[in-house]
């Protein structure tokens, strides 16, 4: 771990250690196992990799802090707030997408698409960690959420897969020297605050503005996959995104954000810091994006 600190590499590559690192807990901790005769072992080191975890979530905690301190406390307010950061929020309107539709080259297209294969942490698990004894209603909709994610018990439009069958078809690039240190920071900022407990409202806030913000971004890669002669069944992850993410936005304001302020105004600070906490590690994928296709 001493090398994370190494002052003589540079920050970028202290975030890529950072988080590459972090990928590999994350890994190590979510994916199903066995029993481990070393447990004692494997439980000092969790404790090691949480601890640099929680060092860099307080980290990027600070930077929107104070943002996130300006919204309202009451239910009306925070929701009209909330649903303001589709036009404010950071990476908002980036010139990234309407390119992608417009102008990127397959090549260019595959590259984008094995950054977002990498930053995708699995929407479903996320959502089944943070509604953990939530308010019957808020969890009521997270329920609703997971199960379109599931593709209502059909295995053929689960999500997830849909996303895998996107990539085999693109031919990604998975291999862990081609993904930027941003797209990992991305999933490891949402396994973290939906596998810690004290970042549960964190984390709400984090995927209700995925759920906002993702359907303009999916219309414009669906746009671009489309123009470079991809299949229709090839697009669906994203032309479904493009639509079905607006219904579960509308209910996650009625059904989650609203009655959780209403019940608990001290809960929409923290809703607030995960949103912004998110965008902004969406905005920083974005920049490194368009920097790597000399934009």
């Amino acid at each position: 771990m001493s090398a994370l600190a190494e002052p003589s590499i540079t920050a970028a590559e202290r975030s890529d250690s950072l988080h590459r690192s972090l990928s590999q807990f994350n890994s190590r901790r979510l994916d199903p196992a066995l029993p481990q005769e070393r447990w004692s072992e494997a439980l000092e080191e969790e404790f090691s990799f949480r601890s640099i975890e929680r060092e860099w979530i307080e980290r990027e905690r600070g930077n929107v802090e104070a943002r996130a301190a300006a919204a309202p406390t009451d239910a009306d307010g925070f929701v009209r707030w909330f649903e303001d950061l589709k036009q404010t929020g950071p990476g908002q309107g980036d010139s990234l997408f309407p390119w992608l539709a417009t102008k990127a080259s397959l090549e260019q297209i595959r590259w984008f698409l094995s950054q977002e294969v990498a930053g995708e942490a699995g929407f479903d698990d996320l959502v089944a960690l943070t509604q953990l004894k939530l308010p019957v209603r808020a969890k009521l909709e997270l329920g609703r959420n997971y199960w379109d994610e599931l593709g209502r018990g059909n295995e053929a439009g689960m999500h997830g897969p849909m996303l895998d069958r996107l990539a085999a078809e693109i031919g990604v690039e998975r291999a862990p020297e081609a993904i930027v240190w941003e797209a990992r920071a991305l999933s490891n900022l949402l396994i973290a605050l939906a596998s810690t407990r004290d970042y549960a409202y964190h984390s709400v806030g984090a995927l209700g503005v995925v759920e906002l913000t993702a359907p303009g971004r999916a219309t414009q890669v669906n746009l671009g996959l489309k123009r470079v002669r991809f299949s229709p069944e090839a697009r669906r992850y994203y032309a479904l995104h493009a639509t079905l993410d607006i219904k579960h936005s509308e209910a996650w304001d009625r059904e989650v954000l609203h009655p959780l302020v209403s019940a608990d105004p001290r809960v929409a600070g923290p809703i607030a810091e995960g949103a912004l906490m998110r965008l902004e590690a969406g905005a920083r994928c974005f920049e490194r994006y368009r920097q790597h296709f000399g934009m």
